[in-house]
């Protein structure tokens, strides 16, 4: 009989603090909570906080929140988004990090390596006495095409890695050490999934990825091996399996933690998310890379925010000014979707970017089709808050990144006491899953032989 301690890596488990090789991946906005962390961290288990779109303050109290009720030897970990249009904004995250001693990142929405990552990466590393590298700040890195891979399999880039020597934030003994280390161990290979996704495939990626990894490893002979974790759809006992079997080293979960009573979110959406299916999701814009096109995985059922996210952005490639847009349809976005008119979302959106990026008024009091895309953007920004709050005014555009794993955990737990999302804790969501796989896997194994 396979025990649920056996699944995943040893190395893994021991480098983390691990009870099993599960993880709970961030989820924005702190919808990934302070409580959420907390809980699996007591139980054994590691949840990264969800710090995008947080601002530096309430980060800093959910840390001290964290430290206080976890014990030095418990397992916590913190987001961090990359940020290359406000990088000041990451370097100030990074050195909050570095302030409070946090040793364990999951590194989002990369696909270059940037100074402030570097900076955490290489910090305070030594030698023992045995010569071995010893590494303070362990990466997870969350990614999703092997280009973006083999720069985190990669050793730090050496040009960044001497900018950072010039400006004394790390010693030449530390930039030395560098070329000897990945810039993270560990890798989490995410396919389709809730919000940002690429729809990858895992049973496509996650082979690729190993053979990279191998390749990477051949190359430049790392003391210690790089750990690939798999993301994506993992809801369910046989879901858990499969990424186990397809070589992972571990497995992180994300939407169905979103709907349990840790997850930093509201009732109302807890409630709707409890009733969801496998097949009620759909693909928006993303409001943050609006322009770019990129696409988030979104909740729909019984939602307008998907059909109204998509038809903003085909507004947007088909018309170069609000004023372009023929009355009727700007009639309908203003009472319709916005609920207020485009002078008064301008306003609310002019006081934001005037103390975050006024460079951003300026550009669109120029160019009238960037002043659109801030405008509609704002829709993004008020049916996330929308949602988060709970607020009874326009459910019908919360938006709700979620991807159909949850749907498929519903009907795992249907008839069961975690039915309901009041009686789903992280941590017994993790039991749960991590005991099933290991018995499914050994009644499969046993039919075979």
């Amino acid at each position: 009989m396979i025990s649920p301690t056996a699944l995943g890596d040893p190395a893994f488990k021991a480098e983390y603090g691990l009870k099993y090789a599960y993880v709970a991946g961030a989820m924005y906005k702190g919808i990934a909570s302070p409580a959420l962390v907390i809980r699996l961290g007591q139980a054994g288990l590691l949840g990264y906080l969800g710090t995008g779109g947080l601002r530096l303050a309430r980060i800093e109290t959910a840390i001290q929140s964290i430290q206080q009720q976890l014990k030095p030897q418990q397992p916590y970990g913190m987001n961090l988004l990359c940020d290359l249009v406000r990088p000041a904004l990451e370097e100030d995250t990074v050195n909050l990090f570095l302030r409070y001693q946090i040793n364990a990142i999951e590194a989002a929405a990369y696909m270059q390596m940037t100074p402030s990552l570097v900076w955490y990466r290489l910090k305070g590393l030594q030698r023992n006495q045995q010569g071995q590298i010893i590494i303070p700040h362990r990466i997870l890195a969350k990614v999703s095409r092997p280009e973006v891979a083999q720069v985190f399999m990669a050793p730090a880039p050496i040009h960044i890695v001497r900018q950072l020597v010039e400006q004394g934030k790390l010693t030449p003994q530390e930039a030395q050490m560098s070329e000897q280390i990945p810039m993270a161990h560990d890798i989490c290979v995410e396919a389709d999934s809730g919000g940002h996704t690429d729809q990858g495939v895992a049973y496509a990626l996650m082979p690729a990825m190993l053979k990279l990894r191998d390749q990477m490893m051949e190359q430049y002979k790392y003391a210690q091996a790089i750990r690939l974790g798999a993301a994506g759809g993992i809801g369910t006992p046989e879901a858990a399996a499969a990424a186990f079997m397809l070589g992972a080293d571990f497995i992180m979960t994300g939407s169905i933690n979103q709907c349990t009573v840790q997850a930093g979110t509201s009732d109302i959406v807890k409630d709707l998310l409890q009733t969801m299916n496998v097949q009620d999701t759909a693909y928006a814009p993303a409001g943050d890379m609006f322009e770019l096109g990129a696409r988030v995985q979104v909740f729909n059922k019984g939602l307008f925010f998907p059909t109204r996210a998509n038809k903003l952005y085909d507004l947007y490639r088909q018309y170069n000014s609000l004023d372009d847009i023929d009355e009727k349809t700007s009639q309908q976005i203003q009472e319709k979707y916005f609920k207020r008119d485009f002078a008064q979302v301008w306003e609310e959106t002019r006081n934001y970017y005037l103390v975050e990026k006024p460079d951003e008024i300026s550009k669109a009091e120029q160019n009238p089709k960037h002043k659109m895309a801030l405008i509609f953007r704002w829709y993004f920004i008020h049916t996330t808050r929308l949602a988060l709050k709970g607020s009874a005014e326009q459910r019908v555009d919360y938006q709700i990144h979620c991807g159909p794993a949850l749907g498929a955990f519903n009907q795992w737990v249907k008839g069961t006491p975690l039915e309901n999302w009041r009686h789903r804790h992280v941590d017994e969501i993790a039991e749960k899953i991590m005991h099933a796989t290991a018995t499914l896997l050994s009644q499969r194994f046993e039919q075979w032989c």
